[in-house]
């Protein structure tokens, strides 16, 4: 390939408006750096099917995408991350992981109903197994619906009253400028978000090594190593990215015994049965650049306590 594009860099996408919206700032942002890009929308399985993600299989979002990066009909796929299988693609590169956005779930309710103060009987609706998992691990008493179709459709079940609430990513609301919806941002320590969650992947093949590098300057270091902790988490447990898994990684300042400041990875992640009679937690702090170390000994630690059976429970 030559050192100077001369078309545009084109960019594969889902077509919801999150999806669009998503890679648009990727767009922009290599335009604004001198490298014009445009988006080119795949259909994929996941937009033609109703049913859930559980039902229809792990990767279902990003498989028609990868096919097209590799089929040389885009350069460059924009994923939400916590979409992604976990087991790596030889020939695809994970180029850019850029600054990421809000990780918290995020409750809207009607009549603006913070979770603590729904009723009993309260009808919420959410897609993920993990959040179903720990929000009746909180013993509420609320009726779990499951849940699919864009962020639209989800926030208008709540509007028409079919709904009492939903618990969304609010990463996707961020994005299309709908936060004034959230009742409450769920904090991790009700409601441990989805590994990845609230970041992008930007993909390219392996072997376009000038791509490689143009995207590289999107990357941002800290997001980058809070999603290996997280990924690497949901990896060792051998469980899929709808699996009842939670986990939250954040770079954060620590003093050392001389009074000198240094950079530590934080990572918390818990394992819920599905039913929500149980929740298993565990936390480690250590180095950025051990981060998917760090997963492996969490991962490890929640195993010794007996996640394993929760995750892999009927």
């Amino acid at each position: 390939m030559s050192e100077t594009r001369t078309a545009p860099i084109r960019i594969g996408t889902r077509g919801s408006l999150l999806a669009r919206t998503q890679s648009q700032t990727i767009a922009d942002a290599l335009t604004a750096a001198g490298h014009p890009a445009e988006l080119v929308i795949i259909k994929t399985a996941g937009d033609a099917s109703a049913a859930p993600v559980a039902e229809i299989g792990v990767g279902v979002f990003t498989t028609a995408i990868r096919v097209a990066l590799r089929n040389d009909e885009v350069d460059v796929a924009v994923h939400s991350y916590k979409d992604l299988p976990t087991a790596p693609e030889d020939d695809l590169t994970i180029a850019a992981v850029p600054t990421r956005v809000d990780p918290r779930d995020a409750l809207v309710s009607r009549d603006g109903l913070v979770l603590g103060e729904l009723p009993p009987g309260s009808t919420i609706g959410t897609s993920a197994p993990r959040r179903a998992a720990q929000l009746k691990a909180l013993g509420l008493g609320l009726e779990i619906r499951p849940l699919r179709g864009n962020l639209d459709s989800r926030l208008g079940k709540v509007a028409s009253g079919e709904l009492d609430a939903v618990v969304v990513a609010r990463a996707g609301l961020v994005r299309i400028g709908r936060t004034e919806v959230v009742s409450e941002a769920l904090d991790p320590v009700v409601m441990l978000p989805a590994p990845a969650q609230g970041a992008l992947a930007v993909e390219c093949r392996s072997d376009d090594a000038e791509l490689v590098r143009i995207l590289a300057e999107l990357d941002d270091k800290s997001t980058r190593a809070a999603i290996e902790a997280e990924r690497s988490v949901l990896a060792a447990l051998e469980a899929g990215c709808t699996a009842p898994v939670g986990a939250i990684a954040e770079v954060v300042e620590s003093i050392d015994e001389d009074g000198r400041i240094f950079a530590e990875l934080s990572l918390r992640a818990a394992v819920a049965a599905e039913d929500g009679s149980d929740v298993i937690r565990a936390s480690v702090v250590g180095p950025v650049d051990r981060a998917v170390q760090l997963g492996n000994d969490l991962a490890a630690e929640l195993l010794e306590l007996g996640a394993g059976e929760l995750v892999n429970s009927p």
